[in-house]
């Protein structure tokens, strides 16, 4: 039986494994590296994280984003120049290669529980057992698509997820769906790719983070809005160095500031290529939407309740991710109803461990337990750190022998 199986190669299962490696505690690892950033982001994007919270997490902290730019003559900055997609995921990649060499990419299709641990079978049929699983999925199963679109033919409607290659929407309307970076992300590489894009948002206005790379700041200002890897502000601050705390508030609170906080915006250097070049609908809730005539009719209503008609050849749900373990199918029923849950995400204990034992959870599954960081590559430091120290104790009590037993005396 494997000590730990990590399921999902993206940077929280690399991260994962790299300090298990370092550790000595014997795991495996499967999935495709890097996945959803390799073959679910559109190709051209840039990742809204600054560079300095762009790390996989090495134990050794010798395999950073900078010092691979530096060898690989990339741009970077640890501010202020974006990282870009093709390079965070040649990053990722050198990082396996380097850091987890016996990444196995076959999928993980159905996990069960067996007498002691798991059993979990692999894409080709393969059945391994393991005493512990950490799944590391991140994004991949929860991608959401709103009620009012969700029940248009695929062919018309898809989620933001599904799209690499944008070339095919070449010459076609596309209405995107969605205010946040994902949004204004496709918007503009749609707009770029030849594209007729038209954005539709709820919310009344996009907005778009600043980039003050470059300019003074005086004490105060640092004072009051400090650095973190979720960006400035004493509230990124703390979420950033303190997701141990966050555990700690009140269940509502998190769950409100999971959702709430660093909500939907454009990065910085999105805005000159949406704001004038892509037309906006805004301030607008979809009513109904339906295919006539070979293309899609949404039916938008204004906050003055006045109704508006669009019409596309495709739309684009660009609506973000919601965390649902009815999602994740390879889990068995069995393992499902035993995980209590935390709105939709299970709840962790300061290891990551969910209720049931010696199943863990990492990245975006964890966010409504560790708070906002664990939606980006920043908070894979702190999982992998916790993660690696439990199963490092747990490991060295199993391999602690058990005395031999002592010769039998006779009296005489």
């Amino acid at each position: 039986m494997i000590d730990t199986v990590i399921v999902g190669a993206g940077p929280y299962g690399l991260s994962i494994a790299a300090h298990l490696r370092h550790c000595g505690v014997p795991f495996r690892i499967f999935g495709p590296v890097m996945d959803s950033w390799a073959n679910h982001m559109p190709k051209g994007m840039m990742l809204k994280s600054d560079g300095f919270a762009s790390n996989i997490s090495d134990p050794e902290k010798n395999f950073t984003l900078k010092k691979f730019c530096e060898q690989k003559g990339a741009d970077y900055l640890e501010a202020g120049v974006p990282v870009r997609l093709e390079t965070f995921v040649t990053y990722g990649s050198a990082f396996q290669q380097q850091l987890v060499p016996d990444l196995d990419n076959r999928l993980v299709t159905a996990i069960d529980f067996l007498p002691g641990g798991f059993a979990l079978q692999l894409s080709g049929g393969e059945t391994i057992s393991a005493r512990r699983v950490v799944l590391a999925v991140g994004i991949t199963h929860f991608e959401y698509v709103p009620s009012e679109l969700a029940s248009l033919p695929t062919e018309f409607v898809s989620h933001s997820f599904s799209h690499r290659d944008l070339d095919r929407f070449r010459g076609r309307k596309v209405v995107v769906v969605g205010a946040g970076s994902s949004a204004t992300d496709l918007a503009a590489l749609l707009h770029e790719n030849g594209a007729d894009v038209e954005l539709v948002a709820r919310e009344s206005s996009i907005a778009f983070h600043t980039n003050s790379m470059g300019k003074p700041r005086s004490l105060w200002q640092r004072i009051r809005h400090p650095k973190s890897g979720l960006g400035p502000g004493l509230r990124s601050r703390f979420y950033a160095s303190a997701p141990n705390l966050f555990r700690y508030l009140p269940e509502r609170m998190r769950m409100r500031i999971v959702q709430t906080h660093l909500g939907p915006s454009g990065a910085w250097f999105t805005r000159d290529k949406v704001v004038g070049k892509v037309p906006m609908t805004l301030g607008c809730e979809i009513q109904n939407s339906e295919v006539h005539k070979g293309s899609v009719r949404l039916t938008l209503r204004g906050a003055d309740g006045k109704v508006k008609e669009v019409r596309a050849d495709h739309v684009i749900a660009a609506t973000g991710y919601r965390v649902s373990m009815d999602r994740l199918k390879f889990l068995s029923s069995a393992i499902r109803s035993q995980l209590e849950l935390v709105g939709g995400s299970p709840a962790l204990s300061a290891t990551f461990e969910s209720s049931v034992p010696n199943l863990y959870f990492a990245g975006v599954a964890s966010a409504n337990s560790f708070g906002p960081s664990m939606r980006f590559a920043f908070g894979a430091t702190f999982t992998a750190q916790r993660i690696t120290k439990a199963l490092s104790k747990s490991f060295s009590r199993e391999r602690v022998p058990l005395p031999a037993p002592r010769a039998l005396t006779v009296a005489k």
